[in-house]
């Protein structure tokens, strides 16, 4: 009788987890804690500057088609972050990142995406129902991308969020969903703040 309940109880169990998984749009699901399959944000580390390792220096082509390289924005804070369509808390962040990346603009902070597991279309079709306007890099054929940044502080999770300062060093990390953009904001205008 036992072992029936604990088969009926996993059962039914799994068929929540899965249900909660086909639903969309799950970026509502997520924020409402019905998928609990993903990190949230609650792990954040910030690197003093003289603690910060080597630059990242990582290239690809974005989901637009347009070559790629970090060392572009050599001089300036680059974000970037981890993410595929598929991901709730991805979904539910996504405003936010953008919001920042408008308003960092042309002042001295860029944003780039890197999609894990997704081809162009579904990528471009991400940005264009969640209003994302920066680029986001392909990495889902090489992974050269997460490789760049798997030495001392890795993603570890999907979304994960790097700062890296004007030197191309990791300055912070935002493991899991960025749970408010207050947060971000602060981390990118402290780093922007080093060089002033």
């Amino acid at each position: 009788m036992k072992l029936r309940l604990l088969a009926t109880a996993t059962v039914s169990v799994a068929a929540l987890v899965l249900s909660g998984c086909a639903s969309d749009p799950l970026a509502e699901e997520y924020l409402n804690g019905g998928n609990t399959n993903y990190i949230s944000g609650d792990g954040i580390l910030e690197v003093p500057e003289a603690d910060r390792a080597g630059p990242i220096s990582f290239a690809g082509e974005t989901d637009a088609g347009e070559p790629f390289a970090s060392t572009d924005f050599a001089g300036e804070v680059l974000v970037v972050n981890f993410w595929y369509a598929g991901c709730a808390p991805c979904r539910a962040e996504a405003p936010d990142l953008d919001a920042l990346a408008q308003q960092y603009e042309g002042n001295g902070a860029s944003f780039v995406g890197v999609n894990i597991y997704d081809g162009a279309e579904t990528s471009l079709a991400f940005a264009r129902k969640f209003g994302v306007t920066y680029p986001s890099l392909l990495d889902n054929k090489t992974g050269e991308v997460r490789l760049a940044f798997a030495g001392e502080i890795p993603p570890q999770a999907v979304p994960t969020t790097f700062v890296l300062d004007a030197e191309g060093r990791i300055a912070a990390r935002i493991l899991g969903q960025l749970q408010e953009r207050s947060i971000l904001d602060t981390i990118i205008s402290d780093v922007l703040a080093e060089d002033g």
